[in-house]
């Protein structure tokens, strides 16, 4: 009698990170991932709880993919991982709508978030508003990153989708510098002060 495959959690998120990325997330079933392991469904549960939880463990790969930057000024961390959520957007295409499906509830992603809420802080932003500014900051960062790997920019060359995502970094730091995330105080002019040049 043929020994039981062995499997841990990332195995199981693998799997099911290869059978998204070959068929798209409608191919992504426990049973798909089991048989793709060599095991019984039910074996996959000593690992995952449900697909609920293989699938937030897919997200968590996806934003745990490129370990987070923590060295450098606050806003150059931000950018440069935005640009590695981008980069995981272009590998990923079938599975990173994820990232605007699920919310980010692994230890992995929460921590990935906390990180951003902290360089925001380190940017001025309230503490008290640190998570708005970055739920904010994330949708718009996630939703270019999904539109150019779902192809809605295909007409557009490289050279101009990457002034593009270096404009909207750019927009982003002027949101944050603004004043406008602060508790206190009214809405200032989103143009900024007059004559404020973009950094």
């Amino acid at each position: 009698m043929g020994r039981t495959a062995r499997i841990d959690r990332d195995g199981v998120i693998a799997a099911g990170l290869a059978l998204a990325d070959a068929g798209g997330l409608a191919a992504v079933t426990m049973a798909a991932v089991a048989a793709r392991l060599g095991v019984t469904p039910m074996a996959l549960y000593r690992h995952v709880g449900d697909k609920a939880d293989l699938l937030d463990g897919m997200v968590e790969h996806l934003v745990t993919e490129v370990p987070p930057p923590t060295t450098g000024p606050w806003f150059d961390r931000l950018a440069r991982l935005a640009g590695a959520v981008r980069e995981s957007a272009r590998r990923h295409p079938n599975v990173f709508p994820l990232l605007l499906q699920r919310p980010a509830n692994t230890p992995g992603a929460r921590q990935v978030r906390d990180g951003v809420c902290s360089a925001l802080e380190e940017g001025g932003v309230d503490p008290a508003r640190s998570a708005q500014v970055e739920r904010l900051l994330s949708t718009a960062v996630l939703g270019f990153a999904a539109s150019e790997a779902a192809g809605r920019f295909s007409h557009h060359s490289p050279r101009q989708l990457d002034q593009d995502f270096a404009l909207l970094l750019e927009m982003l730091l002027r949101f944050v510098e603004s004043g406008v995330t602060t508790v206190d105080g009214a809405a200032p002019d989103p143009r900024g002060p007059p004559g404020a040049p973009l950094r």
